[in-house]
């Protein structure tokens, strides 16, 4: 594939070799499916009402549903379908109209999340995490290199990029050892990398069967309240520090996009069980991220150097029987290097709230404070040769009585 198309101009980093696929609305407040195309949105809703009337239910509500439902040879025919759309100059009297500038829209939640699992795949952050909360212990549990660690999240407060956060209240035990109750004051940002599910099944699927079920990748922001989930997650996995909000991008890259992206994983040590074995796969991917509080970048996690790939994550998660979805959303725990300026957290960039991080204009923070606006971006390899981004991820934290 190439970006060279009549539609937008070459190296753009939303170009043909990219077409990440989101819902919107205009005027009117009516859902339609797009394309993003550089600074523009190919309607989808309306190209197949007009081209293609045999796909055109695919695309009619509006959202992303009924395309993750219908499968890869699917998934596979459109996108080429689009390539041509925008790239042969006999289709540009039918699309040219059909292609609305980004600022034009409002993008929704591209799809119907059906359900929403988080993994804790970094063996980087769990590391500082463990050395973080169990100083003089071993900082992995015992069971961190044998499975991928997961909880099982809420999909009712999976949101768009843009909105808002309201900063959650909850228990939490203060300083002193009282149990408390308000509005948490540890509220952190997590670097995720999110996988969209389509094709469902009601059988465990093999990493060698991933293929079939990933439609693509998006950010994800796993905003939590450190001191409330502090309080809450012993026995028992995160609730109230995890569930208020999730924040997810707009736009979802198909997997095709980011065939030159693929790397293998870092080695693993012991060995996987059989069902986890992914030696002949290549399901790690390079992709380079930015987290920025208040418009200053603060890290630059690596997805690369992830432990745990997403077809192990898949089969792990399904390996019990559990089915799956079109819908269905998995996500990646957040994602730290090595180095300070790559981890994926306040937590961990601020050790727990004790090396405060420095801002512009001789301010810091520990933890987000009210007002403070916190944007994921990402970007990878392209089949093109040069680089696609991966959208972003915005939100804005408002005080918990606005």
């Amino acid at each position: 594939m190439t970006d060279s198309s009549w539609a937008v101009a070459d190296c753009e980093l939303f170009g043909v070799d990219n077409l990440p696929y989101g819902s919107f609305v205009r005027g009117d407040g009516v859902p339609h499916v797009g394309v993003r195309v550089g600074q523009k949105v190919l309607d989808l809703t309306s190209a197949y009402r007009a081209l293609d009337p045999s796909r055109a239910g695919l695309f009619a509500g509006g959202t992303l549903d009924l395309l993750l439902a219908a499968g890869r040879p699917t998934w596979t025919a459109v996108r080429s379908q689009i390539v041509s759309w925008l790239t042969d100059e006999t289709h540009r009297p039918a699309i040219e109209p059909l292609l609305v500038g980004l600022d034009e829209v409002v993008p929704r939640l591209p799809f119907t999340v059906a359900d929403y699992v988080d993994f804790y795949a970094s063996e980087c952050h769990a590391t500082n995490v463990g050395r973080i909360f169990r100083p003089d212990g071993e900082p992995l549990t015992p069971n961190w290199k044998h499975l991928p660690i997961g909880y099982h999240g809420r999909s009712g407060t999976v949101v768009v990029s843009g909105t808002e956060v309201r900063r959650p209240v909850g228990q939490y035990r203060g300083d002193d050892g009282s149990i408390e109750f308000g509005p948490s004051g540890r509220l952190d940002l997590e670097a995720e990398v999110a996988f969209v599910l389509g094709t469902r099944s009601t059988r465990p699927v093999p990493v060698a069967g991933a293929a079939r079920h990933i439609f693509g990748l998006c950010l994800l922001n796993d905003w939590s309240a450190r001191d409330i989930q502090a309080w809450e997650y012993v026995p028992l996995g995160p609730f109230l520090g995890k569930s208020f909000a999730t924040s997810v991008s707009a736009w979802i890259t198909p997997m095709d996009a980011l065939a030159a992206a693929r790397v293998p994983p870092p080695p693993r040590d012991p060995a996987p069980l059989p069902y986890l074995d992914d030696g002949a796969q290549q399901w790690g991917f390079d992709i380079d991220i930015e987290v920025l509080l208040n418009g200053q970048v603060i890290s630059r996690p690596p997805f690369a150097t992830m432990y745990w790939t997403a077809a192990q994550m898949l089969a792990h998660l399904t390996v019990n029987g559990a089915s799956i979805l079109p819908g269905d959303v998995f996500a990646s725990g957040t994602v730290s290097g090595s180095a300070r300026g790559q981890r994926g957290s306040l937590l961990e960039l601020t050790w727990n709230g004790t090396d405060p991080i420095a801002l512009a204009h001789s301010t810091s923070r520990t933890f987000l404070e009210d007002g403070d606006e916190v944007v994921l971006t990402a970007t990878a390899p392209s089949v093109g040769g040069g680089r696609i981004s991966l959208g972003e991820v915005r939100g804005r934290i408002v005080s918990a009585e606005s």
